[in-house]
């Protein structure tokens, strides 16, 4: 089997919905070449391999639907890529990340799979992937792997790249209440929401934790004086800043007393229940190099207490545990630290253990010292020791809390000015009030540790994850603004301009990401292409945005994902003959509805789905909708749309030359199609079709009619809205019409609005643009036969192409020559590579009664406006 490989082809980020699951993947395309020829029944071992490194696989149910599921797959016999996906699962599963999604799906290649895998984190799971080739390889070939070193090593890229368990829960309590999440960069700032709604978090710190309020409790001092003033019980005590006077501190406040730093955390550099002079300067001495001062207060008779503070409520608590251990009369306390305190698997370094490993620092040698010991001492039987007098507060108490504490808590962190507060206190029964008790509140904190509450050493675990989302998001706020996603073969940018226009025109601070750009109300603040995964995070990400509207075309979505979770609005303009087939593998118009459809699949339950009844493939995804479907078409008499209002439903379409809003049988007269300046008099079909897409989505925005009309009829006046989509200029009896057009359906709708502009010649200056198949180019090519008598083609130099420079042109070529020859008609056909000389070329020798049109480039149309404009000027 030496001569068997798995090689990657490609890796793709999908980080968010895609075709294939609502989630973050990797879709890897993998080559198994000659593995194609060898199932896993055909290869000697390899199931006993496989199955005694990877017993977990037993889990793995696959599509037989059952405990064993691909086990018994594997047995029967299964391809390499199927077992590449379900080795990568269980290996990010024993990393410490739940297996999740995945499928495997063959290509029109032979031998080439799409190998695809939940990405909890994209490092992560490219890591995985590694591994599992590197095992599956090994399974495979009889060699040894050892899969303990390749889960160590993606654990600890867990541990390095992946959300901490504090910041993971409130995580997932987010995603539990369908609350959009974005974390904004390797640490753990996280967004909740989207736009001018969103809330952010630091672990436990939320954008309502007050920096004044933070300073206040780091300043454990000044903490005390605020608590004391308002009557919350704390212990006396003073700053000192010598250890001179830290003795005098103590004989004033009378023994036993506690010395700490006044500025530390975790518990460093804090003594308690210290009786001596001698202990008491000890402890200075280690407690001045853990802060910026230090503090003399009272010592608490008790246990020391957590209690979390979440907003106006306390949402867990729990107590620390003396740490002891009994004499044998053989081994050293430092042994028996290590036999009856370690070896308790509760205890660790990591985030997976409630308790720390005990270790003999200067607190526990002091409290070795006062009992007449030391770490070298060995105990007489039976004879307890106790080593940590405060263990690790992880005892889960929250059920016993008195209420009186509760509020006391509560208003301890009110006092502070901290909305999620860590509030440290110390008493000998937490069911019974402080008071009873002389118990006291020590400390403040903000940005509390949640892993106590969220794994206990003992008791409930409790659900502060949520609490905290609740705090920030109260019940039917989900942090979501208004978001537009367009999608479909042609007709994108207009519709999605115009509907950002809208919006805008309703009051909404609108971002836009289209292909035309980035914008954000009317600033552009980016050009160029900017339908794409990255813009529309921009705009999801800027608290100035109130509404988004954002292009989708199939590249994206296959290629990137989409950059939202759910939307309030989806929109599918068209598919038609579709556009970019090839690209993907994806090679026919049903399979592309298929990726379209994820558009549709994501609109909210409460939203709506804008989609084309005109367009079969379209119309039929109207049941995949969570939502209200809302159709659009310039026929009024559509079979299926006539059916849809029939049960009641909404629909845009035009009647008698009226664009008319429905819902059931009642009508409501918007506008004029003539009236709207986009469709050039109702004379562009494929205009009117935008129109319609873009007014059915305002009205599901719940825009008033008024504004729609006003917007519609005032948007492109002067031609200055959308200058890629049929820019007509008339000069001397002369037209003159730019547009984008780029792929057969666009090409054929162009023409048949170009048919309503009669003249006596035509003449089109055109090119390939990015790479399409070469069937479509040909098909463009015969398109352009049929209706103009003089062709130009150039070369698109503002898009990459695979082809050798000139192909694409001798494609158009070819079917212009065919559909000449069928057609038996005379084509003048021309070749100026140069974009700019082509255009002055026609332009120079343009003739009362001609019609232009001039192609412009795929990636950005201003150089062509601006040329026919200065050509106007000559």
């Amino acid at each position: 089997m030496n001569d068997k490989d798995i090689e990657f082809l490609d890796v793709v980020a999908l980080r968010g919905p895609n075709i294939w699951t609502y989630r973050p993947v990797l879709e890897a395309w993998v080559d198994i070449g000659a593995l194609e020829d060898y199932p896993s029944n055909l290869i000697p071992g390899f199931y006993e391999r496989l199955s005694a490194w990877l017993p977990g696989l037993i889990e793995h149910r696959c599509s037989p639907g059952v405990r064993g599921g691909f086990l018994q797959r594997l047995r029967e016999g299964t391809w390499t890529g199927h077992i590449l996906e379900h080795v990568t699962l269980e290996l990010q599963t024993l990393a410490g990340l739940p297996g999740g999604f995945g499928k495997a799906r063959e290509t029109s290649r032979r031998g080439v799979y799409k190998v695809v895998v939940r990405a909890w984190q994209e490092q992560v799971t490219r890591a995985a992937l590694d591994e599992a080739r590197a095992l599956v390889l090994a399974a495979i070939k009889d060699h040894d792997f050892d899969v303990e070193r390749a889960v160590t090593r993606l654990h600890d890229l867990v541990d390095t790249h992946c959300l901490g368990p504090s910041t993971a829960c409130i995580v997932d309590a987010a995603d539990d209440r369908d609350i959009p999440c974005i974390r904004l960069f390797e640490g753990n700032l996280v967004q909740f929401g989207y736009g001018n709604r969103q809330r952010r978090i630091w672990t436990a710190e939320t954008d309502r934790t007050s920096a004044i309020a933070e300073g206040i409790s780091r300043d454990k001092n000044l903490t005390k004086s605020l608590l004391s003033e308002c009557g919350v019980p704390v212990p006396e005590g003073r700053e000192v800043d010598s250890p001179e006077a830290a003795w005098e501190a103590a004989q004033d406040i009378g023994l036993p007393v506690v010395v700490k730093p006044c500025d530390g955390n975790h518990g460093r550099g804090v003594f308690t229940n210290l009786t001596t002079e001698a202990e008491v300067l000890s402890a200075y001495s280690v407690a001045v190099d853990e802060g910026s001062g230090v503090i003399v207060e009272r010592f608490v008779q008790g246990n020391e207490h957590r209690l979390l503070v979440v907003g106006d409520r306390l949402v867990a608590a729990a107590a620390g545990e003396p740490a002891w251990v009994t004499g044998d009369g053989q081994h050293t306390i430092a042994e028996l630290v290590e036999l009856q305190l370690n070896t308790d698997p509760r205890r660790g370094r990591t985030e997976n253990h409630p308790l720390n490993k005990v270790r003999l620092d200067s607190a526990a040698r002091l409290e070795l010292k006062r009992q007449s010991l030391s770490a070298d001492s060995i105990a007489e039987h039976g004879r307890r020791v106790l080593i940590q007098r405060s263990g690790n507060v992880a005892f889960d108490v929250t059920d016993r809390v008195h209420p009186d504490t509760a509020h006391t808590v509560v208003l301890a962190s009110k006092i502070v000015g901290l909305d999620i507060a860590g509030v440290d206190l110390v008493a000998e029964d937490i069911s019974k009030p402080l008071e009873e008790q002389r118990g006291a509140i020590v400390e403040v904190n903000a940005g509390p540790g949640l892993l106590m509450h969220l794994r206990p050493a003992d008791g409930t675990p409790r659900p502060v994850g949520r609490a905290i989302v609740d705090h920030l998001f109260p019940e039917n706020d989900d942090g979501r603004i208004p978001v537009v996603g367009i999608t479909g073969t042609n007709g994108k940018t207009v519709v999605a301009r115009l509907v950002a226009r809208l919006l805008s025109l309703s009051g909404r601070q609108t971002g836009l990401a289209c292909s035309e750009g980035l914008y954000m109300g009317p600033q552009q603040v980016q050009t160029g292409d900017c339908a794409n995964w990255e813009s529309a995070r921009r705009l999801l990400m800027n608290r100035r945005t109130e509404a988004a509207v954002i292009e989708n075309d199939s590249a994206v979505i296959l290629g990137q994902g989409l950059a939202y979770d759910r939307c309030q609005v989806g929109v599918v303009t068209n598919i038609a003959q579709g556009d970019h087939l090839g690209d993907f593998d994806i090679q026919d118009t049903e399979r592309l509805a298929n990726v379209f459809r994820t558009q549709v699949d994501v609109v909210l339950p409460t939203g709506v789905a804008v989609l084309n009844a005109q367009d079969p493939l379209v119309a039929e995804m109207a049941p995949l909708c969570d939502g209200e479907v809302l159709f659009f078409s310039p026929d009024a008499a559509l079979t299926v749309l006539r059916a849809h209002l029939e049960q009641g439903n909404r629909a845009v379409f035009v009647k008698d030359g009226n664009i008319v809003l429905a819902a059931g049988q009642n009508e409501t007269l918007l506008a004029r199609v003539a009236d709207i300046p986009l469709t050039h008099g109702g004379r562009v079909g494929f205009q009117i079709e935008n129109v319609l897409a873009a007014v059915g989505t305002a009205w599901a925005l719940g825009i008033p009619e008024s504004i729609i009309r006003a917007g519609i009829e005032a948007f492109d006046v002067g031609q200055a809205d959308a200058l890629w989509q049929f820019t007509m200029f008339k000069r001397a009896g002369a037209t003159v019409v730019v547009d984008d057009v780029h792929n057969v359906s666009g090409l054929q709708a162009l023409l048949d609005a170009v048919a309503n502009f009669p003249a006596e010649r035509r003449c089109a200056v055109y090119a390939a643009g990015a790479d399409r198949r070469d069937a479509d180019l040909i098909e463009q090519g015969r398109l352009l036969a049929q209706a103009f008598d003089h062709v130009v083609l150039y070369d698109d130099a503002t898009v990459n192409s695979r082809r050798p420079a000139g192909e694409g042109r001798a494609l158009l070529r070819q079917g212009l020559a065919q559909a000449a020859l069928e057609l038996s008609k005379t084509i003048r056909i021309e070749e100026e590579p140069d974009h700019a000389r082509a255009i002055d070329q026609v332009l120079n020798a343009i003739q009362s009664g001609d019609f232009v049109l001039l192609q412009s480039d795929e990636s950005y149309s201003g150089p062509t406006v601006d040329r026919v404009r200065h050509w106007i000027q000559q």
